[in-house]
Parts: structure tokens; sequence; C-alpha cells
């Protein structure tokens, strides 16, 4: 219990003493993508979660990365993270499926996954972040 209390403390200090910036805010960002890919990619092996271990790696993983990506919109406006996460999110996992699964994509899929990555480039240099 002392152990959990000292932990808890430790966060809280470094958490408090870190200033969340814009790099670190990116760096969340990614970094929930990265948790989010990671959860996606196990969850066809949870077999509709009756498997544990795949299933304890999709819950944990997810949490991370919802936790991450909280951090994150604190300076990076929902939108952005939400449209970064979710089509990043859709490439990686793409490409896991064809190494993975076998899954090839037909050319109107590259063809709109091409977009997405579009649309994710626009929203990240086209934005207007104030940062504060």
């Amino acid at each position: 219990m002392k152990k959990a209390i000292k932990d808890c403390t430790l966060y809280i200090y470094i958490s408090n003493s870190m200033k969340m910036n814009l790099t670190y805010a990116y760096i969340f960002l990614i970094l929930a993508i990265a948790f989010e890919v990671l959860s996606t990619s196990f969850l066809k092996d949870t077999n509709g979660f009756t498997r544990l271990y795949p299933s304890i790696v999709v819950i944990v993983a997810l949490c991370i990365c919802l936790f991450l990506m909280s951090h994150s919109m604190k300076l990076i406006p929902v939108g952005i993270v939400y449209a970064s996460w979710a089509g990043l999110g859709i490439v990686a996992i793409t490409i896991i499926a064809v190494i993975k699964y076998k899954q090839i994509p037909n050319i109107p899929t590259i063809i709109g996954i091409a977009l997405i990555v579009i649309g994710v480039v626009v929203v990240n240099l086209m934005n207007d972040i104030d940062v504060k």
C-alpha cells in the first residue's frame, strides 16, 4: 500500500513539474496512436473477448491510448487530435492487416487511404493552434 501511495505521489510530482508544451503534446499523440494500433492489431485475436491474453493487451493498450490522447488535447484542438489519431491509425492497421492477415487492399481502398493521409497532413499543417 505504501509503495502505491509513493508511486502515485511520484507521478503527481513528475506531472506537475513537467510543463506541457506543443512538443510533448505531439509526442503524447504519437504514443497514443501507437497504443491504439497495438490495441486494434490484437482485437481480432481476442475472438470476441473469449481469449484472455489478447483481451488484456487490447484493454490495457486502449486505456493507455486514451490517457495519452487526453493529455495531448490540453494543447492540440480536439478535432486535430482525433483526425490524426483516427487517420494514422487506419493507415497503420491497414499495413498490419496486410502483413499479419494477408488482407491485401484493392485499388479504391488504397486511393481512399491515400486521401486520408493527405487529409491528416492538411489538418496538421493548416491549423492555427494558439499555444498560451
